[in-house]
């Protein structure tokens, strides 16, 4: 976009309609930095699939009152549509710890209240997955969050859900976006309201989801594990060890410095438990304490990281991949052993989530989908199979897992729950959590994978990975790391390629930009542009054969190897 057009841009926020403080905002930025001008103004947020997200500030390509408020009446003008037929039409509306969060929320339930929508509104921050429950617990037609997950304290965003507790798919997705596109302006926001027209949920709506997650925790007579949870300074504080408490588990701690929920995050740079430095605070408590388990949950609770101790006492952090094995075989065996009769028992995963799910589903004899990456297409399985198949577990390699289909997003909560459950199942009959992964690795091969993640910030990145994506397309690589590429899947054209033969073949998937290369090996490389940052990623899976404990160290060793000579490879192109 041209400088004079997003000066003209700019200029329409110096508007009346426009509040003080944002008025003189944009006009420092017109006056001192033209740089964050063109960054705030060059563009209109996207409304994706699953809502907003994006840095705090004043401009169309921010994350504010207004942008929020646009999108809010863009979604109601979506849901009067479509079930404006009914008596009563009503939203769930809830928000994490994040800086204004709390605000935006308000905002999204005033915007439902002046459009005759009844919004059911969270007295304080909740977890991510409580609102998923909510909104069929509560016979709501769509659901709001006010979260940026895991992203750093800049960030804030806006997710939608629709009626069966899910983020938006086809159609509904496409449809919302169009009806958000039509608002561009506030004075095209309803904002009189009746204050009726909010209602305010706390304790009792709590319960019902804390009772759901404690009818999951089958095996709850252990309650020797010494546990260290942190929330991060997010929503976990509020479920998490209250619920521990009530299955059982005496000794359970939290780092006082991250309890306080905290949208500055003020003891991390950003608060993702797969980055190690954030749960580096829980570790040192683990150690003090002589603890088993850490624990750590991201600002909105739908993401869990752990620690375990190794065969040497030492604590190692386990990646997304390790801790889905875990829960996967756990839950598998909970459900298989269960005398009464069900349907044909299934998981689900993330096409980039690792194989070794399948393997463990394959030897059990349960039936394992991949979905595409996000949540959503998930839960969007779960709706489908309703009635045919018995859902036993969904995971995906960033952390989020999912037990039980009342929750229809990842959910960090019950997943702390289960972890908890498996580590005191493990120890019960002297094993642990270590342990088990190094069993899982024998009965079903060593997997091991690695994630490279490449950051490109403002307009001239959005375009370098653009980029990126279209040489793999153009210039698709013989061979990665040393290994020929045998097969090339391009999930846009929804097509399978193997390279020797050409022979193709359809992808049952929805379009999407994602490239996968699978080398002659069986080795995995998979690239895909973030949905929700300004990264690019870069998945990488190998395996390998360990016959005994003993080889865990060569056969690491060998797989470490592959994936940095993969790596190298990835970086040099």
């Amino acid at each position: 976009m041209q400088k004079e057009d997003i000066l003209n841009r700019a200029q329409k926020w110096l508007a009346p309609e426009f509040d003080e403080n944002t008025r003189t905002e944009v006009q420092q930025l017109i006056d001192q930095d033209p740089s964050g001008l063109a960054e705030a103004f060059h563009q209109d947020l996207e409304f994706g699939t699953g809502g907003l997200r994006g840095i705090m500030g004043v401009g169309t390509n921010r994350i504010n009152q207004y942008t929020i408020g646009m999108a809010t009446q863009g979604l109601a003008n979506y849901l009067l549509e479509v079930f404006g037929g009914r008596d009563s039409i009503k939203v769930a509306i809830a928000h994490d710890s994040r800086n204004r969060s709390e605000e935006f929320a308000r905002t999204a339930a005033e915007i439902m209240a002046a459009n005759g929508i009844h919004a059911y509104l969270y007295d304080s921050l909740r977890p991510t997955p409580q609102l998923s429950f909510t909104i069929r617990e509560y016979e709501c037609v769509s659901g709001i969050v006010i979260t940026a997950s895991h992203n750093p304290k800049e960030y804030n965003g806006y997710k939608v859900y629709f009626d069966d507790g899910g983020q938006l798919v086809p159609p509904h997705d496409k449809k919302v976006i169009e009806e958000v596109r039509k608002i561009d302006s506030p004075e095209q926001v309803k904002t009189d309201f009746d204050d009726s027209k909010i209602e305010y949920l706390g304790e009792e709506a709590d319960q019902r989801y804390h009772n759901q997650i404690i009818k999951r925790a089958i095996n709850q007579e252990d309650s020797d594990l010494k546990i260290v949870y942190t929330p991060i300074h997010g929503t976990g504080i509020k479920g998490v060890p209250e619920i521990l408490d009530q299955l059982g588990y005496q000794h359970v701690f939290v780092p006082a410095e991250q309890a306080v929920p905290d949208g500055n995050f003020p003891t991390v740079q950003s608060p993702n438990p797969e980055e190690p430095a954030a749960l580096a605070l829980a570790l040192e408590l683990a150690e003090k304490q002589g603890a088993d388990l850490v624990l750590g949950t991201d600002p909105d609770s739908d993401r869990v990281g752990i620690a375990v101790r190794n065969d040497k006492g030492e604590f190692i952090l386990l990646n997304g991949n390790q801790t889905a094995a875990l829960l996967t075989e756990y839950m598998i065996s909970l459900y298989k052993g269960l005398e009464e009769e069900q349907l044909p028992l299934y998981i689900a995963k993330t096409i980039v989530t690792s194989e070794l799910l399948r393997s463990i589903a394959d030897a059990h004899e349960v039936n394992c989908y991949d979905t595409l990456t996000g949540f959503k297409w998930i839960a969007e399985m779960i709706r489908q199979k309703e009635g045919k198949e018995f859902f036993v577990f969904g995971g995906e390699e960033s952390y989020g897992y999912l037990m039980g289909d009342f929750v229809r997003d990842k959910d960090a909560v019950v997943s702390v729950v289960m972890i908890c459950e498996m580590a005191a199942q493990a120890r019960k009959k002297g094993s642990s959590l270590y342990q088990e992964l190094i069993r899982i690795y024998q009965d079903y091969d060593f997997y091991k994978e690695r994630l490279l993640s490449i950051t490109r910030k403002g307009i001239s990145g959005a375009e370098e990975i653009r980029q990126m994506m279209s040489n793999f397309r153009d210039n698709t690589p013989s061979d990665l790391g040393g290994l020929k590429v045998a097969e090339v899947r391009d999930y846009q054209s929804s097509t399978a390629r193997k390279v020797d033969s050409g022979e193709e073949n359809s992808i049952d998937l929805p379009a999407s930009n994602v490239m996968q290369f699978v080398l002659e090996d069986g080795s995995l490389v998979t690239a895909r542009p973030s949905g929700t940052e300004p990264k690019i990623k870069f998945y990488i899976s190998v395996k390998g054969s360990l016959s005994k404990n003993d080889n865990f160290e060569e056969v690491n060793g060998k797989l470490e190897e592959k994936l940095d000579s993969i790596l190298s490879d990835l970086k040099s192109r």
